[in-house]
């Protein structure tokens, strides 16, 4: 029995993880990897994990392909790099060579280091775009009316007026076509007055409501979202399939990604302001734990989750912490203004810092997921 549960914590849990996880890091790595070649960067090692090699390949540019055992991160060791973290010596770079210092990471103009730096966040936001308008494209959207079912008595939308049968066509004067459009508005808006423009019958009315905030339990844990108390209409005749052209997927991909980009802003955000509960933040176990339970729905929805968490560690990777493609952003402005880099010193604080914050987390997340478990 122990041998089943095994296969079917990993066929279940650990596989659909990997997977999701190690595209969403190629493609950061490959943004790295790519436009430092472009910019005549020799790459020493493309990496996807860490720790103990698997297997490797080395191509005719020098670089070595490496797959390694431990699936939670990967990295672009360019010429002249100390670690992954692309820590510099000097002393090393001073006793290169001229044609192999002029290939190092560090020898290029400060201008050619943002552009590689920048480019791991934004092929995360590409690649996000990419599977959105895929799923878009090759499937479609099922569509549900944003019409009234039933509204909780003693909710905000009780008070307001809603009535069974209400279809809401904007909200503070913004066109609304779909019930998860509504939803989304809504449970970003908690404590924040809202207009509705509602069609009843043959009239047309506007009523005012403020969302609730609310913790929901949900099967990725808990979440605080605004609410009203309003539940959607179950009729056949409220849904329908809308099919795009190929550059009306694009569009709607990049809306959706900003989408991403915004919640996953104000998720930080409001963890500063104490608005969030830093109990919702995931570590490896949490996210493993999502994968598995995205991926019993299916292929397509997994792929979802893939763009949806190539955006968050795309835009977390751009928070300006050393260690972070953020913090090494954050060090080359300071070189732009100074004209001249940071000393080795307060570079070398700053990444010892920027690690140690980063570990911080990574414990503190890792702790959520288990005590989270723990608590069924």
């Amino acid at each position: 029995m122990a041998i089943f549960d095994s296969v079917y914590f990993y066929g279940s849990y650990i596989i659909p993880f990997v997977f999701v996880l190690s595209i969403v890091v190629f493609f950061h790595e490959l943004g790295h990897f790519l436009v430092g070649r472009w910019c005549g960067v020799k790459v020493d090692v493309f990496s996807l994990g860490f720790g103990p090699e698997l297997f490797a390949r080395v191509d005719r540019h020098g670089t070595r392909w490496r797959v390694a055992a431990v699936p939670l991160g990967g990295y672009v060791k360019f010429h002249g790099d100390v670690n992954a973290a692309s820590m510099a010596d000097h002393e090393i770079l001073a006793a290169m060579p001229a044609e192999e210092r002029a290939v190092s990471f560090f020898a290029q103009k400060v201008w050619k280091r943002v552009a590689i730096v920048a480019a791991g966040p934004i092929a995360n936001f590409i690649l996000a775009i990419v599977i959105f308008a895929t799923i878009f494209f090759a499937f479609g959207r099922e569509v549900l009316n944003p019409r009234v079912q039933e509204v909780r008595t003693g909710e905000a939308g009780a008070a307001a007026g809603f009535e069974p049968g209400d279809l809401v066509v904007a909200i503070d004067g913004k066109p609304v076509s779909s019930w998860s459009a509504m939803q989304r508005i809504i449970q970003a808006s908690a404590d924040v007055p809202l207009s509705f423009t509602v069609h009843r019958g043959t009239k047309q009315v506007t009523l005012q409501a403020t969302p609730g905030l609310r913790e929901i339990k949900t099967p990725f844990g808990t979440q605080r979202i605004g609410m009203i108390g309003l539940t959607a209409a179950a009729s056949p005749s409220d849904w329908r399939v809308e099919r795009y052209s190929a550059p009306e997927s694009i569009a709607l991909a990049a809306r959706e990604t900003w989408f991403v980009v915004e919640r996953t802003g104000a998720f930080i955000v409001g963890l500063f302001a104490g608005r969030e509960s830093a109990d919702n933040i995931s570590g490896p176990i949490g996210i493993a734990h999502m994968a598995g339970e995205v991926a019993k729905m299916g292929l397509t929805p997994l792929f979802n989750l893939a763009a949806v968490l190539s955006v968050s560690i795309g835009l977390m990777n751009l928070l300006p912490v050393p260690l972070l493609d953020g913090g090494h952003l954050l060090y080359y402005l300071v070189e732009i203004v100074r004209g001249r880099p940071l000393s080795e010193r307060a570079q070398e604080f700053g990444f010892r810092i920027g690690l140690a914050m980063v570990g911080a987390l990574m414990l503190f997340a890792t702790a959520n997921d288990i005590f989270r478990k723990m608590l069924g």
